[in-house]
């Protein structure tokens, strides 16, 4: 039987300048005395973090503030952040302030300070042993300082298991944050290339989202069964597409002009949309290819992100690595729903300047690599380190993906993995 029924959730919202500046209030609607603020010290250095923290204690709110989260975090850097939080607790309510490492950051301390068990208990099968939480976690406001990964919406934590050269997650409704507060303002800092690298995140959520497997399309389930991730639906494509358009005029000026708040709003609201239909829908190909391409990096490290750390070790940022197979997927995913694809680039190319006016499988490619040459995404894996000999090593950690590739339109073999990311070495 197929299924029927599909499910919408998501956390409550605040949304515009200043809204930042009413989180002692809202803490204080959860009746919370005594919280955690999670941050790391590039967002900390803004000082965006200090002056939340600051007027929360003025509203007689007790503050602890954990500064060490890691950009595109660990299992060690998550390990650390538990149990600083299992130390120094126990807490009312925890803040997460800054981008998705953060806000992820701030998920992971929230599950363990609440639940029994070790992080890679609840890491998603295979990788980890998928345990799903047992007790209620804490209430949770997620504060993004950047536009793009949607993490102040959704019910997945990020982290790459460092001895298995994999990115992977926990997923789970209980991790969903109870409020989200989207003040643009605070995205005003972000360097240039940190706004290109989020805001191909904010891309391939609303493209991955609207080309999801359709939910009536899956098998039935049973109520115990249902995921966050119920496919492809109207309430989600709804929100999709009206981030397409919002990117459409805003990407390449945000990128453009930082100090453009009208091009930052609307990139806010675009990553807030994106959010409010992944969360929802599910994510696909793109994001399952993005997870082992940057667990496998090796010394790349683009410009505006933190200099290496103690290991030596490089970085791609995770919306850059998503962007990366993002042309060569949907090449892919057209004969499935061509109208569809079709309608997502017009979409981000309304005048056709930049291909979206032809009518087969390169119209939608065509459109993203004009983006992402204009805000200055690498050209392919190759330029950010990555051969021939990568391919096989990438789509075995691309198979470790399930929980994404089973919302793929297109049924995947490996062999159209390794065809994608083969593809996806040079894009132009």
């Amino acid at each position: 039987m197929s299924e029927t029924v599909f499910t919408y959730a998501a956390p409550a919202l605040k949304f515009g300048p200043g809204a930042s500046d009413e989180i002692s209030h809202d803490l204080g609607t959860f009746g919370a005395k005594r919280v955690l603020l999670v941050t790391d010290a590039g967002v900390a250095a803004t000082g965006h973090p200090a002056r939340i923290a600051d007027q929360v204690r003025a509203a007689g709110i007790e503050v602890v503030v954990y500064d060490r989260a890691r950009v595109e975090p660990t299992d060690g850097s998550l390990a650390e952040a538990v149990a600083f939080g299992r130390d120094a607790g126990p807490f009312d309510a925890v803040v997460a302030v800054g981008g998705g490492s953060s806000i992820d950051t701030a998920k992971a301390v929230n599950l363990l300070t609440t639940n029994p068990g070790e992080l890679m208990d609840y890491v998603n099968a295979p990788v980890g042993g998928g345990r799903a939480p047992t007790e209620k976690l804490l209430p949770l406001v997620a504060v993004p300082t950047t536009t793009g990964t949607g993490s102040e919406s959704t019910t997945v934590c990020i982290l790459d298991v460092v001895d298995q050269h994999v990115k992977t997650g926990i997923s789970h409704v209980a991790l969903r944050p109870t409020l989200a507060v989207v003040d643009p303002a605070l995205a005003m800092t972000q360097p240039a290339m940190v706004t290109a690298a989020s805001g191909m995140d904010i891309l391939s959520h609303a493209l991955e989202s609207l080309t999801a497997r359709w939910y009536a399309d899956l098998p039935a389930k049973q109520a115990h069964e249902r995921v966050p991730y119920c496919g492809a639906n109207p309430v989600a494509e709804m929100w999709a597409e009206r981030s397409l358009s919002l990117l459409a005029t805003s990407f390449r000026e945000a990128v453009r002009d930082g100090d453009d708040a009208h091009a930052r709003e609307q990139m806010s609201m675009a990553a807030t949309f994106a959010g409010l239909g992944f969360g929802n829908a599910g994510v696909h190909i793109p994001h399952a290819n993005a997870y082992p391409i940057a667990g496998r990096v090796g010394p790349f490290r683009p410009e505006g992100y933190p200099g290496a750390d103690a290991s030596g070790k490089g970085l791609v940022p995770h919306g850059m690595a998503v962007a990366m197979t993002v042309p060569a997927a949907f090449r892919f995913t057209f004969e499935v729903d061509p109208q569809r694809h079709l309608r997502a680039a017009r979409l981000l190319d309304p005048t056709g300047a930049h291909g979206s006016d032809a009518d087969g499988p390169e119209a939608l490619p065509a459109v993203v690599t004009a983006l992402m040459r204009d805000v200055g995404i690498p050209s392919g894996l190759a330029e950010i380190g990555f051969a021939d000999a990568d391919v096989e090593p990438i789509v075995e950690g691309t198979l470790k993906q399930q929980r994404l590739l089973a919302t793929s339109p297109r049924e995947t073999t490996p062999e159209d993995l390794a065809g994608i990311v083969r593809d996806s070495l040079e894009n132009w």
